[in-house]
C-alpha cells in the first residue's frame, strides 16, 4: 500500500493508536499523510512525540489519550503544550503503567485490567471517568479499573516487513507495537524496506520478529519513513531538524513556513526531498 491507501481506510471521529515511543520510530510517514487529508476529529492513543504535536497543531485532533508526549531529547513536545494549555484538545493522561494496562486489555479482549497504580494519586483527580473494582477474593482489595482502549485502527512502523505483513524492529526496543497491532480492530504497518520473507532472519534473530501477520491489514514500504524520529539500527534521531520543528511553536511565521515546505509536500518522496535540500542537514545518522 501507499500512505494515501492507508488513509483512505481511516474515517473522520475514528481512534487512531500511534505505535512507537516519544521522538523513537513513529510511523512519520503515515502521520503526514492524515496531515494532507481531510480527516477531523481524531482521538490519538500513543506514547506520545511528535506525532500528537502535528495532529494537535493542525487540528486533526479532537482528543488524545497519552501516556507523556515528549520529543526524548527535548523533553516536552511544544505544539502538544500548546494545546494542552489552550485546552484545545480533550485528553486522558494517564501514567505510563496505567497506559501499558489500557493497552493490554484492549490485546487480550477484556474490558478492563485492575492496578494498584493511581490510588490516591492526581491520575484519579484528572480522571474522573476512572472507577475501581473490589476484588471478589477474600483480601476484597479496591483496585483501579483501567479501561481497554477502544481503537480504530493502529499504525506503526517497523525496521522490516515481508508483503504478507510480519513485522520486525531492530532496535533496542519493540515499544509495545504489537499491543497497538492487537489492541486494534485493523492495522497498517510502514516499514524501512519490504523483504522476501525468507530473509526477515538475515538481520535479527527469530526474537526480533514480533508482529505477526494475522494482525496486520497492509504494509507500507516508506524508507525513511520516520523521520524525524530515530528509527536505529538504521538511523538515528534528525535532531537539526526536530530542533527547527519545536521552535515553530513559538514562531507563527516559522510554523507557515515548515507546515508549506514539508506538512504539504504531496507524498513521502517529496518530503524527503524536501529534507535533503537544506543542505545536506536532513539526511539522519
Amino acid at each position: 500500500m501507499t500512505e494515501d491507501d492507508v488513509v483512505a481506510r481511516l474515517e473522520s471521529g475514528m481512534t487512531i493508536g500511534i505505535g512507537g515511543w516519544g521522538s523513537r520510530r513513529k510511523p512519520m510517514s503515515l502521520v503526514r499523510a492524515i496531515v494532507r487529508s481531510d480527516l477531523a476529529d481524531l482521538t490519538i492513543v500513543s506514547y506520545g512525540g511528535p506525532d500528537i504535536g502535528l495532529l494537535c497543531a493542525t487540528g486533526k485532533a479532537r482528543k488524545v489519550v497519552y501516556g507523556f508526549v515528549s520529543l526524548d531529547s527535548i523533553p516536552l513536545e511544544p505544539h502538544f503544550r500548546i494545546a494542552r494549555q489552550t485546552g484545545a484538545v480533550d485528553f486522558m493522561e494517564l501514567d505510563e503503567g496505567a497506559f501499558y494496562l489500557g493497552l493490554l486489555a484492549a490485546a487480550h479482549r477484556v474490558p478492563f485490567y485492575p492496578t494498584r497504580a493511581g490510588m490516591g494519586s492526581d491520575m484519579m483527580a484528572m480522571n474522573p471517568e476512572l472507577r475501581t473494582v473490589t476484588s471478589p477474593y477474600d483480601d476484597a482489595e479496591e483496585f483501579v479499573a483501567i479501561p481497554a482502549f477502544r481503537i480504530d485502527v493502529s499504525l506503526i512502523h517497523m525496521n522490516r516487513a515481508d508483503a504478507a505483513g510480519n513485522g520486525q524492529f531492530l532496535g533496542p526496543d519493540l515499544y509495545f507495537d504489537d499491543l497497538f497491532a492487537k489492541a486494534a480492530d485493523a492495522t497498517f504497518m510502514s516499514c524501512e524496506r519490504v523483504v522476501p520473507t525468507e530473509n526477515l532472519l538475515d538481520e535479527g534473530t527469530f526474537h526480533t520478529l514480533k508482529i505477526p501477520r494475522l494482525f496486520v491489514d497492509g504494509v507500507v514500504e516508506a524508507p525513511r519513513g520516520a523521520h524525524f524520529t530515530e528509527c536505529p539500527p538504521d538511523y538515528g534521531r534528525d535532531e537539526a531538524f526536530q530542533r527547527e520543528y519545536a521552535a515553530t511553536a513559538r514562531d507563527a511565521e516559522a510554523w507557515d513556513a515548515f507546515r508549506a515546505r514539508y506538512l504539504e509536500a504531496p507524498d513521502h518522496e517529496a518530503y524527503l526531498a524536501a529534507v535533503d535540500g537544506r543542505g545536506g542537514a536532513g539526511t539522519p545518522s
